[in-house]
């Protein structure tokens, strides 16, 4: 079975100009082709993220007559502009709202739903996005758009700024994507207003960004990042809060967005495998958007110097969002046409600095934790998540049941390049069930087609093994796969077990149940606002691959070697030496300092090719 939402990279769809008149060209005839007597151009099966979506088309077509000058367009966007004008503006409240500040204000917004009273908890968003759909036609409708109806829009649009930001709470989801293009339709707006009122409109969007967001920033591997739903980070919101930063920075010119934009844009990269595979986050664990975050992720690729178009996200919604049949959705029209009239294009090669949080060459990647503790590993394509034993989840050596990767103290790192190898040697002080402190020195190692781990621990009482990940998913060409066995060698006894009960709380990689489906069941809200990194972490085993000892280590040492990624015999030389532990491979030799470190505890390591 495929996962149905990771999909190509994003940087593997063209876009040059020809590409985007292109899409256009599609847009233009579809539309045209579904425009109704009364002007309408939703998606004739949209329930849901309605409220704001035929304007959003209308807002493609002004593009589009920009672009291209089709002769058919103006009187479409007039009718269009129109339709929006008389039948998706609501100004009485809508009956269930929990988020007002003022009630009868007579303001209008945009609704998630038309039906009164059904989900109003959407209409915050929906109505930011019914804001950016209007600047953006109030950007285009110079010569397209008469007087009477631009002011119209433009009054609408200012209407729009009002609600959200005067009579109902701002951000009530607590969504950082949402929240900043709040700001963003702000800034935008401004432009169009008369001079007082745009200054007033621009200072208060940049006050709330600075307090409302800026300030409840949620730390994650060292970064600070706009919440999301509770969390700091989602692979379906973070990107796209990326590309509200990026249009934020490309409008009002103000350094703070391209900063935070650069601090989002280096925590994405460096959780982000060399494949593109993520998974986890506070509303969605594997629902990646597609065209919305190309904007974010093209302009601040560029920035940090990396390639973060390889961003796996859904390509059925690469060029614009489509209902279930494949057909034009206004749905975040806007981030279209922002990404069209933006000038930067993608850079595709990786970057080159190491990074503490992120072990990466050619196809082989390890992303670390907030506690340097792999999250995802890459090797030969496949993707393994950290497995779980007992109620604990990470990779590391297991004794009685009990995982030593939870630090005790500073975690230090050291990162070594050396004839074409790049490693990163992770130092970390542990405390084992019966209080006692252990130093897990863990190296990584590849070449850039495989990965070697190596563990080094004081000698462990009973019978231990080294935890060394769940195989979850394999690229297959613009696919990802579900998989339940990876390329992997053992120095010592090598098993790959399966929890195999059927329990909501026992994850088997076998199973057709998906990493998102088994997280929501075991999260404390329904499916799609629960928690699913919060449900994942409930979860008791999964499969998992485990590691046997090295057979040749020092006496007073457990040490645990494996190989991700290429087949083989596998039999490394452990040899103790005064400066630490010495291993020999068959592609290099390396040491691993003493636990004490150098003269300041610093972790030592090198290593050179055989």
């Amino acid at each position: 079975m495929h996962l149905p939402y990771q999909r190509g990279r994003l940087h593997d769809l063209a876009d040059d100009p020809a590409a985007y008149d292109s899409v256009l060209v599609s847009v233009t005839e579809e539309a045209l082709g579904r425009l109704t007597p009364d002007g309408s151009l939703e998606h004739p099966a949209a329930v849901l993220d309605v409220g704001d979506t035929s304007l959003g088309v209308t807002s493609l077509l002004a593009l589009a007559w920009r672009r291209t000058g089709d002769a058919r367009l103006p009187a479409a966007v007039r009718r269009s502009l129109a339709f929006h004008l008389r039948e998706r503006v609501f100004t009485r409240d809508n009956p269930g709202s929990a988020h007002l500040r003022i009630r009868d204000s007579g303001l209008p917004y945009a609704r998630y739903a038309l039906e009164e009273g059904a989900r109003p908890v959407g209409d915050w968003p929906s109505t930011v996005w019914a804001l950016l759909q209007a600047v953006d036609l109030l950007d285009l409708a110079e010569g397209l758009v008469e007087d009477t109806p631009r002011a119209e829009l433009r009054d609408l649009a200012h209407g729009y700024w009002r609600w959200l930001t005067e009579a109902t709470l701002f951000n009530p989801q607590e969504a950082g994507n949402q929240a900043i293009g709040c700001v963003v339709g702000g800034l935008m707006l401004a432009r169009h207003l008369p001079a007082t009122q745009g200054k007033l409109v621009r200072s208060r969007a940049l006050r709330l960004y600075t307090d409302g967001i800026r300030a409840r920033r949620v730390r994650d591997r060292g970064a600070l990042l706009p919440p999301e739903h509770g969390g700091a980070y989602d692979n379906n919101y973070g990107p796209i809060s990326l590309s509200f930063l990026a249009q934020a920075h490309r409008v009002s010119g103000e350094p703070v967005f391209a900063q935070d934009g650069d601090v989002l844009a280096r925590y994405l990269d460096a959780r982000l495998t060399a494949g593109g595979f993520d998974v986890g986050g506070p509303r969605y664990s594997e629902q990646h958007c597609g065209f919305e975050a190309v904007l974010g992720l093209r302009r601040f690729g560029a920035r940090i110097g990396s390639d973060l178009g390889r961003y796996r996200g859904d390509s059925r919604w690469g060029r614009h969002a489509t209902g279930p049949d494949g057909a034009l959705d206004g749905h975040f029209a806007f981030m279209l046409v922002w990404q069209i009239q933006d000038t930067a294009r993608w850079h595709r090669t990786p970057g080159t600095t190491p990074v503490r949080h992120r072990l990466r060459a050619g196809t082989v990647s390890v992303a670390f934790d907030d506690r340097m503790t792999p999250s995802l590993v890459e090797a030969a394509g496949t993707w393994l998540l950290p497995a779980a034993v007992n109620r604990q989840h990470g990779f590391g050596p297991v004794v009685d049941g009990f995982l030593l990767s939870r630090p005790m103290g500073e975690v230090r790192v050291r990162d070594v390049e050396s004839e074409g190898l790049t490693a990163k040697l992770v130092s970390k002080p542990v405390v084992t069930p019966d209080h006692v402190l252990r130093h897990v020195r863990s190296l990584y190692v590849t070449d850039g087609t495989a990965l070697w781990t190596t563990v080094a621990v004081e000698r462990l009482d009973g019978n231990p093994y080294l935890l060394a990940g769940m195989p979850y998913a394999a690229a297959d060409g613009d696919r990802v796969r579900r998989v339940a066995e990876a390329e992997v060698a053992s120095a010592g006894t090598l098993r790959l077990t399966h929890p195999g009960t059927g329990a909501a709380d026992r994850f088997d990689a076998r199973s057709r149940t998906t990493q998102e489906e088994a997280a929501f069941a075991l999260a404390a809200d329904p499916r799609g606002y629960g928690n699913p990194d919060e449900g994942w972490r409930h979860l008791v085993a999964t499969s998992a691959y485990e590691a046997g000892p090295a057979p040749g280590a020092p006496q007073e040492l457990h040490v645990f070697a494996v190989r991700h990624g290429t087949p083989g015999p596998f039999a490394p030389v452990l040899e103790r030496v005064p400066e630490g532990l010495t291993i020999r491979t068959e592609v290099f030799t390396a040491l691993i300092g003493n636990p004490a470190g150098d003269a300041r505890g610093e972790p030592e390591v090198w290593i050179r090719r055989r």
